[in-house]
């Protein structure tokens, strides 16, 4: 249930939407199995088995986009269409040129796609209508701007913006790790990572090791900037922050897991305990990260 990376979004907060009109929205791109010729499907599935494509409750909206893809390497629709360029250079009696050998590469793709397998995932997004989120569980930018662009194909208008904040992450973390105190609620835990500010890119990295203030001192001066750094909010979630404010490797704590009172009778009740925690949770988390980085800042 709990999200392993969060990108953070903005809603406008005049921006209304009810869990019946999206679910409608949504229908319109519900997730079809692709064709034998398709190289990628896309769409919208039911984050639950038994319910919508809108799973509601409290004003917390979760959802389901499925990206199916064929598996057709580059290398295998190489070897093929060179074996049948050849061929045809033997038919015709020199070699195919540059624009029949792409037209022989996209006959070569149509003839192996259905033959080709098929893999899909699937990106959960979270809408929080009452505190104004939106927030995407991807750790690749390319995957939030997939689901993006596929909400804003359903819907007229998604006044989404990227989250904003007063401090520059990496500025922050680094004077964090300086002073070796953490912002309020937040403690600091052993991985980091410190990168060159410069065209070389040189960075160096702690793993499950704590770094010395008088190395990250030698690391700033040398022109390095913190750009991953590993906290623990509240002794209730970890997370790894990173300079371009995306949240990675959340987890929740064994304090949050002892706290529920298993009164579940079945998967359905464990599934709305476990996403009204999560929601309430990193609702409280990205809250406090947002002021811990000098409050919000409006475009």
């Amino acid at each position: 249930m709990w999200f392993k990376n969060l990108r953070i979004f903005r809603l406008a907060p005049t921006w209304s939407c009810t869990a019946d009109t999206l679910e409608a929205a949504l229908e319109k791109q519900a997730f079809q199995p692709g064709g034998n010729r398709d190289m990628q499907s896309l769409g919208w599935i039911a984050p639950r088995e038994d319910s919508g494509l809108v799973y509601a409750a409290d004003g917390q909206y979760l959802l389901s986009l499925r990206a199916d893809k064929k598996l057709l390497p580059t290398t295998v629709i190489n070897q093929f269409a060179k074996a049948k360029a050849q061929d045809i250079e033997e038919q015709q009696g020199y070699k195919p040129g540059r624009k029949q050998m792409k037209e022989i590469k996209e006959q070569v793709t149509d003839e192996l796609l259905p033959r080709a397998f098929s893999v899909y995932r699937d990106t959960r997004v979270w809408i929080d209508t009452r505190n104004h989120w939106l927030v995407i569980d991807a750790a690749a930018a390319a995957k939030s701007d997939e689901v993006l662009g596929t909400l804003a194909k359903a819907l007229e208008a998604l006044p989404v913006t990227p989250l904003f904040v007063e401090q520059s992450p990496a500025a922050a973390m680094t004077n964090w790790l300086i002073s070796d105190e953490a912002p309020s609620g937040f403690t600091i835990d052993q991985d980091t990572e410190l990168r060159s500010t410069s065209e070389n890119g040189a960075a160096v990295r702690y793993v499950k090791q704590s770094i010395e203030i008088d190395d990250v001192r030698k690391h700033v001066q040398a022109g390095k900037q913190c750009t991953r750094l590993a906290l623990t909010w509240a002794d209730r979630v970890s997370f790894m922050l990173t300079e371009s404010l995306d949240v990675k490797r959340v987890s929740p704590l064994d304090v949050l897991k002892e706290g529920q009172d298993g009164s579940a009778h079945n998967e359905a009740e464990q599934f709305d305990s476990d996403f009204a925690l999560m929601t309430g949770e990193l609702n409280k988390l990205m809250t406090a990260l947002v002021e811990a980085l000098g409050g919000e800042r409006k475009q």
